[in-house]
C-alpha cells in the first residue's frame, strides 16, 4: 500500500469517526435541521483543507449517524428529530400509545442502518450507467436547473406558491450577487449557501423580536414526557439489525432502498412518505403495519440522502438533486477549495477528486463507522439519553454555537457584507419556507438558477 493511499485512508478513519460522533450527539437533540447543521460542518471541515476522502467519510458518516439518532426523539419524546422524521411521527405517536415505543426506535434505526449499506453501492451503480452522458448533462446544466427546480419546488408541499416564488426569490440572489460584486469586486457564494441553510433559524429569531411573532411561538408551559425504560431484547454484546427485523421487514425496506436509490431528483420527505404508505397498504395486521412502516421510512431516509449524494457528485458533479443542493452542497461548491463554474459548468470538487471506487469504498466505510457508533448506542442508551438531553441540553446554546460559527465563515468570506447577505437571504427565505412551504432545497435550486440560468439566459437574447 502506497503511502498516499494510506495517508488517504487514515484521513478518510478519523473524519469518519469524528463526523459519525458529532453528528450522532446532534441526532439527540429534536429539530436540528439536517441542512441547517450538517451543510455548515461540512463545510467548515472543506475550508480547514481536510483532503477528499476525509471530507467524504465525515460527510457519508454524519448523514446516517445522525438518521440513527434523529429516531430517539421522534419515537420515544413525539418530537421530530430533525425535517426528514416528521413523516414518521404518526406511526411513532400510535406505537407509544400502544406502549412500545423502544420497538418503534429499533425498528426504525435497524431499517436505517439496513437501508444505508443498501443504498451506497446502487447509488454507485446508477451513477456509472449516468456517467456515459455527464458532458451532455454538463453542456444543458443552465436549462436542467432551471428545470430541476421548478420540479422540485411543484413536488414540495408548497406547489404552485414556492414555483411562483422563486421568480422573486432569483432577482433577489441577481441583485444582491451584483451588488456585492460591484462594490467588493469579488462575488460572494458561501454567504448565500449559509444563508438559505439557516433561513427557518433566521426568521424565527426575528419573529421573536416583534409582538406578534413572540406571541405565536410562546409555550404556555413546558412539554412533559413518559419514557419506556431501557430494555435488552438481543442476545450477544452488539445487536444485529438484520435480526431485529423479520424477513418481510427486511424485504420491504430492501426494496424500498432500492428504489429511492434510484430517485435521486426527487424530494426526500416526498419519498420518504411514497415508501411507507407502499409498503403499509400490503401489510394487514395492524401492529406488523406500524412497526414495518417504521423501519421503512427511516430506511429511505438513509437511501434518499446517500443516493441523491451520490448520484449526481459521481456522475456530474454539479448539485442536480434537492439533497445535493442542501445539506451536501459543500461538495459541490465550496470557494475557493471546491467549486463549480458558474459560465461553462466546469467543476473542481468531489467528483474530479475521487475515483467511483473510491466513493465506494470510502462511502461504505462512513456507513459502517456510524453504524458501529451510533446503532449500538442507540439500541442501548435511547433513554438515558433522552433524558439528558431534555433535562440537561440548552437548545439556546446549540443555536448561539451554529449562529457563531455561521458569523465566522461569513466574515471570513466577505466580511461585514457577506454578514449582511447572509441575513438578508436567511430573512426572506425563512420567511419563505414559514409561510409558503418553500423549503431550502427549492431555495438552494433557485440559487444555482441565478448564478447558472441567469447569465445564459442575458447571453442568449444579447
Amino acid at each position: 500500500m502506497s503511502p498516499e493511499l494510506l495517508t488517504d485512508a487514515a484521513w478518510a478513519l478519523g473524519m469518519g469517526l469524528v463526523g459519525a460522533m458529532v453528528f450522532a450527539l446532534i441526532g439527540l437533540v429534536s429539530g436540528t435541521d439536517e441542512t441547517a447543521t450538517v451543510a455548515p460542518l461540512t463545510l467548515l471541515v472543506v475550508l480547514l483543507g481536510v483532503p477528499a476522502p476525509g471530507v467524504f467519510t465525515f460527510f457519508m458518516a454524519g448523514i446516517v449517524a445522525k438518521h440513527i439518532t434523529h429516531a430517539i426523539p421522534t419515537t420515544l419524546l413525539g418530537i421530530p428529530g430533525d425535517t426528514m422524521a416528521v413523516p414518521m411521527l404518526r406511526d411513532a405517536q400510535m406505537l407509544r400509545e400502544l406502549g412500545v415505543p423502544h420497538i418503534a426506535l429499533r425498528k426504525a434505526i435497524s431499517g436505517g442502518v439496513v437501508a444505508a449499506f443498501i443504498s451506497v453501492p446502487l447509488a454507485v451503480l446508477f451513477a456509472w450507467l449516468l456517467s456515459p452522458f455527464a458532458d451532455t448533462i454538463g453542456r444543458a446544466a443552465p436549462w436542467i436547473f432551471v428545470a430541476a427546480a421548478v420540479l422540485i419546488a411543484y413536488t414540495s408541499k408548497g406547489r404552485l406558491a414556492s414555483v411562483l416564488a422563486l421568480v422573486p426569490f432569483v432577482l433577489l440572489v441577481v441583485g444582491l450577487q451584483a451588488f456585492v460584486t460591484n462594490t467588493t469586486g469579488t462575488s460572494l457564494s458561501i454567504s448565500f449557501f449559509l444563508g438559505i441553510a439557516t433561513g427557518p433559524l433566521i426568521a424565527d429569531l426575528l419573529m421573536a423580536l416583534s409582538p406578534s411573532g413572540r406571541a405565536s411561538l410562546r409555550r404556555e408551559a413546558p412539554r412533559t414526557f413518559d419514557l419506556a425504560p431501557d430494555t435488552r431484547t438481543w442476545k450477544g454484546r452488539l445487536p444485529n439489525p438484520l435480526k431485529v427485523l423479520d424477513r418481510k421487514q427486511l424485504g420491504y425496506t430492501s426494496a424500498a432502498a432500492g428504489v429511492s436509490s434510484a430517485t435521486f431528483v426527487f424530494s426526500p420527505v416526498a419519498m420518504t412518505v411514497l415508501m411507507g404508505e407502499i409498503a403499509g397498504a400490503r401489510i394487514k395486521n395492524g401492529y406488523h403495519r406500524l412497526t414495518s412502516v417504521m423501519s421503512v421510512r427511516n430506511g429511505t431516509t438513509e437511501s434518499t440522502y446517500i443516493a441523491e449524494t451520490l448520484i449526481p457528485l459521481i456522475a456530474l458533479g454539479l448539485p442536480l438533486s434537492p439533497m445535493a443542493a442542501g445539506p451536501a452542497a459543500p461538495l459541490f461548491n465550496a470557494p475557493p477549495v471546491y467549486t463549480v463554474d458558474t459560465e461553462t459548468g466546469a467543476t473542481n470538487n468531489l467528483h474530479d477528486l475521487l475515483s467511483g471506487g473510491e466513493f465506494l469504498v470510502y462511502g461504505l466505510l462512513g456507513v459502517a463507522l456510524a453504524s458501529a457508533v451510533a446503532y449500538p448506542f442507540a439500541m442501548t442508551y435511547a433513554h438515558r439519553a433522552a433524558s439528558f438531553v431534555m433535562r440537561k441540553v440548552s437548545h439556546e446554546a446549540i443555536i448561539g454555537a451554529f449562529a457563531g460559527l455561521i458569523m465566522v465563515i461569513c466574515l471570513y468570506e466577505g466580511g461585514l457584507l457577506a454578514v449582511g447577505v447572509t441575513l438578508t437571504v436567511g430573512l426572506v427565505g425563512g420567511l419563505l419556507n414559514k409561510f409558503l412551504n418553500m423549503h431550502t432545497g427549492v431555495q438552494f435550486m433557485g440559487f444555482y438558477v441565478a448564478v447558472l440560468t441567469v447569465p445564459a439566459l442575458l447571453a442568449l437574447v444579447g
